[in-house]
Protein backbone atom coordinates (compact mmCIF):
# COMPACT_ATOMS: atom_id res chain seq x y z
CA UNK A 1 0.00 0.00 0.00
CA UNK A 2 1.06 3.71 -0.81
CA UNK A 3 2.04 5.93 2.00
CA UNK A 4 0.89 8.95 -0.14
CA UNK A 5 -1.73 11.20 2.07
CA UNK A 6 -3.79 13.57 0.61
CA UNK A 7 -6.22 13.53 -3.11
CA UNK A 8 -6.05 9.99 -4.74
CA UNK A 9 -3.36 9.16 -6.86
CA UNK A 10 -3.93 8.89 -10.87
CA UNK A 11 -2.76 6.44 -13.34
CA UNK A 12 1.21 7.47 -14.00
CA UNK A 13 2.03 9.30 -10.61
CA UNK A 14 4.99 8.18 -8.83
CA UNK A 15 3.91 7.10 -5.38
CA UNK A 16 5.71 5.21 -1.99
CA UNK A 17 4.02 2.08 -2.30
CA UNK A 18 6.33 -0.47 0.07
CA UNK A 19 7.57 0.48 4.06
CA UNK A 20 11.19 0.04 4.56
CA UNK A 21 10.21 -2.82 6.93
CA UNK A 22 8.00 -5.01 3.63
CA UNK A 23 11.18 -4.48 1.46
CA UNK A 24 14.06 -5.87 4.08
CA UNK A 25 11.91 -8.26 5.30
CA UNK A 26 11.07 -9.46 1.12
CA UNK A 27 14.87 -9.67 0.47
CA UNK A 28 16.08 -11.02 3.00
CA UNK A 29 13.27 -13.23 3.48
CA UNK A 30 14.27 -14.41 -0.43
CA UNK A 31 17.82 -14.93 -0.11
CA UNK A 32 17.32 -17.13 3.04
CA UNK A 33 14.65 -18.94 1.36
CA UNK A 34 16.94 -19.70 -1.77
CA UNK A 35 19.68 -21.04 0.23
CA UNK A 36 17.20 -23.00 2.63
CA UNK A 37 16.08 -24.70 -0.57
CA UNK A 38 19.35 -25.30 -2.40
CA UNK A 39 21.07 -26.56 1.07
CA UNK A 40 17.44 -28.42 2.00
CA UNK A 41 18.07 -30.55 -1.62
CA UNK A 42 21.54 -31.81 -0.94
CA UNK A 43 20.26 -33.23 2.84
CA UNK A 44 17.30 -34.35 0.58
CA UNK A 45 20.18 -36.39 -1.66
CA UNK A 46 21.49 -37.97 1.38
CA UNK A 47 18.53 -40.50 1.22
CA UNK A 48 15.98 -39.25 -1.55
CA UNK A 49 12.73 -40.73 0.01
CA UNK A 50 10.25 -39.77 1.83
CA UNK A 51 8.15 -41.85 4.74
CA UNK A 52 4.64 -41.39 6.61
CA UNK A 53 5.29 -41.89 10.68
CA UNK A 54 8.05 -42.29 12.94
CA UNK A 55 10.03 -44.23 11.37
CA UNK A 56 11.81 -44.65 7.79
CA UNK A 57 14.42 -46.28 6.22
CA UNK A 58 15.52 -48.60 3.47
CA UNK A 59 13.52 -51.70 3.60
CA UNK A 60 10.40 -49.35 4.51
CA UNK A 61 7.87 -48.78 2.26
CA UNK A 62 8.49 -44.97 1.18
CA UNK A 63 5.73 -42.65 -0.29
CA UNK A 64 8.02 -40.70 -2.49
CA UNK A 65 11.56 -41.73 -3.98
CA UNK A 66 13.00 -39.10 -6.25
CA UNK A 67 15.88 -40.70 -8.26
CA UNK A 68 18.35 -43.68 -6.98
CA UNK A 69 19.76 -44.28 -3.63
CA UNK A 70 22.88 -43.22 -4.33
CA UNK A 71 22.41 -39.66 -3.82
CA UNK A 72 21.50 -38.22 -6.94
CA UNK A 73 17.93 -37.12 -6.75
CA UNK A 74 18.93 -33.57 -7.69
CA UNK A 75 22.11 -32.47 -9.89
CA UNK A 76 24.93 -30.01 -8.13
CA UNK A 77 23.77 -26.91 -9.66
CA UNK A 78 20.24 -27.18 -7.65
CA UNK A 79 21.73 -27.65 -4.49
CA UNK A 80 24.31 -26.31 -1.69
CA UNK A 81 27.34 -27.08 -2.02
CA UNK A 82 27.42 -28.30 -5.39
CA UNK A 83 29.24 -31.26 -4.07
CA UNK A 84 27.79 -33.97 -2.18
CA UNK A 85 28.46 -32.94 1.47
CA UNK A 86 25.86 -33.54 3.92
CA UNK A 87 27.41 -31.95 7.01
CA UNK A 88 28.03 -28.84 4.25
CA UNK A 89 24.70 -28.78 4.02
CA UNK A 90 23.28 -28.91 7.10
CA UNK A 91 25.34 -26.17 8.26
CA UNK A 92 23.63 -23.51 5.77
CA UNK A 93 20.10 -25.24 6.05
CA UNK A 94 20.52 -24.78 10.52
CA UNK A 95 22.02 -20.92 9.98
CA UNK A 96 19.46 -19.59 7.35
CA UNK A 97 16.82 -21.36 9.49
CA UNK A 98 17.64 -18.63 12.03
CA UNK A 99 17.32 -16.20 9.46
CA UNK A 100 14.20 -17.24 8.52
CA UNK A 101 12.61 -17.78 11.55
CA UNK A 102 13.67 -14.72 13.33
CA UNK A 103 12.54 -12.74 10.10
CA UNK A 104 9.44 -13.81 10.14
CA UNK A 105 8.60 -13.57 13.50
CA UNK A 106 10.25 -10.03 13.65
CA UNK A 107 7.86 -9.02 10.49
CA UNK A 108 4.74 -10.63 11.88
CA UNK A 109 4.91 -8.30 14.69
CA UNK A 110 6.28 -5.19 13.15
CA UNK A 111 2.96 -5.84 10.95
CA UNK A 112 0.93 -6.05 13.70
CA UNK A 113 1.78 -3.03 15.44
CA UNK A 114 1.84 -1.03 12.33
CA UNK A 115 -1.49 -2.31 11.12
CA UNK A 116 -0.17 -3.18 8.24
CA UNK A 117 -1.43 -7.09 8.10
CA UNK A 118 -4.83 -5.59 9.08
CA UNK A 119 -5.18 -2.57 6.18
CA UNK A 120 -3.76 -4.06 3.55
CA UNK A 121 -3.55 -8.19 3.97
CA UNK A 122 -7.14 -8.64 5.90
CA UNK A 123 -10.30 -10.27 3.63
CA UNK A 124 -12.66 -8.32 3.59
CA UNK A 125 -16.54 -9.69 4.15
CA UNK A 126 -17.58 -8.37 0.44
CA UNK A 127 -13.89 -10.16 -0.89
CA UNK A 128 -15.38 -13.74 0.36
CA UNK A 129 -18.12 -13.84 -1.85
CA UNK A 130 -17.58 -16.65 -4.42
CA UNK A 131 -18.22 -13.76 -6.71
CA UNK A 132 -16.00 -11.36 -6.02
CA UNK A 133 -13.38 -14.39 -5.84
CA UNK A 134 -14.18 -15.54 -9.63
CA UNK A 135 -14.14 -11.98 -11.34
CA UNK A 136 -10.67 -11.53 -10.00
CA UNK A 137 -9.89 -15.15 -10.83
CA UNK A 138 -10.98 -13.87 -14.88
CA UNK A 139 -9.30 -10.99 -14.85
CA UNK A 140 -5.62 -12.61 -13.46
CA UNK A 141 -5.98 -15.59 -16.46
CA UNK A 142 -6.59 -12.40 -18.98
CA UNK A 143 -3.74 -10.46 -17.57
CA UNK A 144 -5.56 -7.58 -17.31
CA UNK A 145 -3.77 -5.87 -14.30
CA UNK A 146 -5.28 -2.81 -11.60
CA UNK A 147 -4.58 0.22 -12.91
CA UNK A 148 -4.49 3.74 -11.22
CA UNK A 149 -5.08 3.88 -6.98
CA UNK A 150 -6.78 0.41 -7.29
CA UNK A 151 -2.72 -0.95 -8.02
CA UNK A 152 -2.21 0.31 -4.54
CA UNK A 153 -4.24 -2.15 -2.98
CA UNK A 154 -3.86 -5.94 -3.00
CA UNK A 155 -6.76 -8.04 -4.75
CA UNK A 156 -8.06 -11.17 -2.67
CA UNK A 157 -6.17 -13.77 -4.66
CA UNK A 158 -3.02 -11.62 -3.06
CA UNK A 159 -4.29 -11.75 -0.32
CA UNK A 160 -5.27 -15.40 0.27
CA UNK A 161 -1.89 -15.91 -1.09
CA UNK A 162 0.30 -13.82 1.10
CA UNK A 163 -1.70 -14.74 3.91
CA UNK A 164 -1.05 -18.57 2.78
CA UNK A 165 2.68 -18.47 2.99
CA UNK A 166 2.86 -15.88 5.88
CA UNK A 167 0.16 -18.10 8.26
CA UNK A 168 0.47 -21.57 6.66
CA UNK A 169 3.39 -21.92 4.56
CA UNK A 170 6.50 -20.16 6.25
CA UNK A 171 5.38 -21.63 10.16
CA UNK A 172 4.98 -24.89 8.68
CA UNK A 173 8.40 -25.03 7.39
CA UNK A 174 9.87 -24.12 10.51
CA UNK A 175 7.84 -26.21 12.77
CA UNK A 176 8.28 -29.05 10.67
CA UNK A 177 12.07 -28.39 10.35
CA UNK A 178 11.86 -28.30 14.59
CA UNK A 179 10.74 -31.40 15.01
CA UNK A 180 13.26 -32.65 12.93
CA UNK A 181 15.64 -32.13 15.07
CA UNK A 182 17.00 -34.48 17.50
CA UNK A 183 17.06 -31.67 20.63
CA UNK A 184 13.45 -31.04 20.33
CA UNK A 185 12.25 -34.45 19.55
CA UNK A 186 13.86 -35.56 23.13
CA UNK A 187 12.57 -32.11 24.70
CA UNK A 188 9.17 -31.56 22.68
CA UNK A 189 7.76 -34.89 21.43
CA UNK A 190 4.65 -33.53 21.90
CA UNK A 191 5.14 -31.34 18.95
CA UNK A 192 6.66 -34.15 16.97
CA UNK A 193 3.40 -36.47 17.99
CA UNK A 194 1.33 -33.77 16.59
CA UNK A 195 2.75 -33.59 13.29
CA UNK A 196 2.41 -37.64 13.07
CA UNK A 197 6.57 -38.77 13.77
CA UNK A 198 9.48 -37.38 12.70
CA UNK A 199 9.08 -38.59 9.10
CA UNK A 200 5.38 -36.69 8.80
CA UNK A 201 7.42 -33.78 9.56
CA UNK A 202 10.18 -34.44 6.84
CA UNK A 203 7.32 -35.25 4.49
CA UNK A 204 5.13 -32.06 4.85
CA UNK A 205 8.66 -30.42 5.07
CA UNK A 206 9.81 -31.18 1.68
CA UNK A 207 6.02 -30.89 0.40
CA UNK A 208 6.15 -27.44 1.96
CA UNK A 209 9.25 -26.12 0.56
CA UNK A 210 7.82 -27.25 -3.19
CA UNK A 211 4.30 -25.36 -2.46
CA UNK A 212 6.78 -22.15 -1.72
CA UNK A 213 8.43 -22.76 -4.43
CA UNK A 214 5.21 -22.69 -6.92
CA UNK A 215 3.85 -19.84 -4.85
CA UNK A 216 7.75 -18.00 -5.85
CA UNK A 217 7.27 -19.00 -9.99
CA UNK A 218 3.53 -17.44 -10.19
CA UNK A 219 4.98 -14.78 -8.19
CA UNK A 220 8.18 -13.88 -10.42
CA UNK A 221 5.71 -14.96 -13.65
CA UNK A 222 3.16 -12.12 -12.37
CA UNK A 223 6.06 -9.45 -11.98
CA UNK A 224 7.47 -10.20 -15.26
CA UNK A 225 4.14 -9.49 -16.56
CA UNK A 226 3.28 -6.44 -14.69
CA UNK A 227 6.31 -5.05 -15.96
CA UNK A 228 9.46 -6.22 -13.80
CA UNK A 229 11.54 -2.51 -13.87
CA UNK A 230 8.75 -0.71 -12.05
CA UNK A 231 8.00 -3.38 -9.77
CA UNK A 232 11.51 -3.83 -8.58
CA UNK A 233 12.29 -0.34 -7.99
CA UNK A 234 8.89 -0.43 -5.65
CA UNK A 235 10.65 -3.08 -4.20
CA UNK A 236 13.93 -2.10 -3.73
CA UNK A 237 13.78 2.19 -3.05
CA UNK A 238 9.41 1.94 -2.27
CA UNK A 239 8.56 4.12 -5.24
CA UNK A 240 5.97 2.72 -7.94
CA UNK A 241 4.77 4.18 -10.72
CA UNK A 242 0.88 3.88 -11.21
CA UNK A 243 0.16 2.33 -13.99
CA UNK A 244 -2.18 4.32 -16.69
CA UNK A 245 -5.82 3.82 -16.13
CA UNK A 246 -7.86 1.96 -19.61
CA UNK A 247 -9.37 4.29 -21.79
Amino acid sequence: MSDAQGPEPKGGDLVRRHRLSTRLWHWINAVAVLVMLMSGLMIFNAHPRLYWGHYGADPDHAWLQIGRMDGIAFPGWMTLPSHYSLADARLWHLAFAWVLGGGLVFYLVWSLLNRHLWRDLRVTRAEWCPAHIWRDMKAHAALRFPTGAAALRYNVLQKLAYGAVLFVLLPLMVLTGLAMAPGIDAAWPLLVDLLGGRQSARSIHFIVAFALVAFFLVHIAMVVLAGPLNELRAMITGWYRLPQERE
